[in-house]
């Protein structure tokens, strides 16, 4: 997810135990994923992994960096036991008091308080760790159709979680907790209609043989 700002990034290496959520879920099947990834990743390889994965952050009230972006990557780190991660500083807002925090965040999309049933919620129902991240589902199929090509990387804030909504109305959750292939498989024919040509990175219906 592509974050618009004006400053220049700045690094900085900070505790994963210290990074607020900025959302309430992540698809834990994912996180899975990316935690076998690490784990198979040479010892020699990851703090270069780790430098071209930089975490967008936002300094808040408190001095506490609140996450904008790779909540599957910082949470998948921590249960590896990582204790810290680079991050890169979006905007230094903890000169604000927290209501207008939390207003200036979610006015610039960089909240998402949206629940594993698709329902928004107060921000103070987000989580204060990455461990407090919660399943959705829907979330790891939205994760699972992108990989599959059913829908193009965009820039857009959160797109992975409009697809999950998408499909979430269309995908019967029996389906998906029984039987994940059959659910993407499902999911890739819904990619391909019209029905989703108003998502980010949508790549149109597919074409047979030219």
């Amino acid at each position: 997810m592509a974050m618009a700002h004006r400053l220049n990034p700045v690094l900085h290496p900070v505790a994963i135990a210290a990074l607020r959520p900025t959302q309430l879920t992540v698809g834990l099947r994912e996180v899975e994923r990316k935690r076998a990834e690490w784990r198979t990743r040479p010892a020699h390889e990851r703090g270069e992994y780790l430098g071209r994965h930089m975490i967008p952050a936002v300094l808040g009230p408190g001095e506490v960096y609140w996450l904008v972006d790779h909540h599957h990557l910082a949470r998948a780190l921590h249960e590896e036991g990582e204790e810290q991660v680079l991050v890169t500083v979006l905007a230094r807002l903890h000169h604000l008091p927290k209501k207008r925090f939390m207003a200036f965040m979610d006015a610039h999309n960089w909240l998402h308080p949206y629940d594993e049933a698709g329902k928004r919620r107060e921000w103070k129902a987000l989580p204060r760790h990455v461990s407090g991240l919660v399943d959705d589902p829907y979330r790891s199929l939205a994760g699972a159709l992108r990989m599959a090509g059913g829908y193009a990387k965009s820039p857009a804030p959160y797109s992975e979680f409009l697809w999950a909504d998408f499909l979430r109305d269309r995908i019967k959750p029996k389906l998906l907790d029984e039987h994940f292939e059959r659910a993407l498989a499902r999911a890739l024919e819904l990619a391909r209609s019209h029905a989703a040509h108003h998502l980010p990175g949508w790549a149109g219906p597919e074409t047979g043989p030219g």
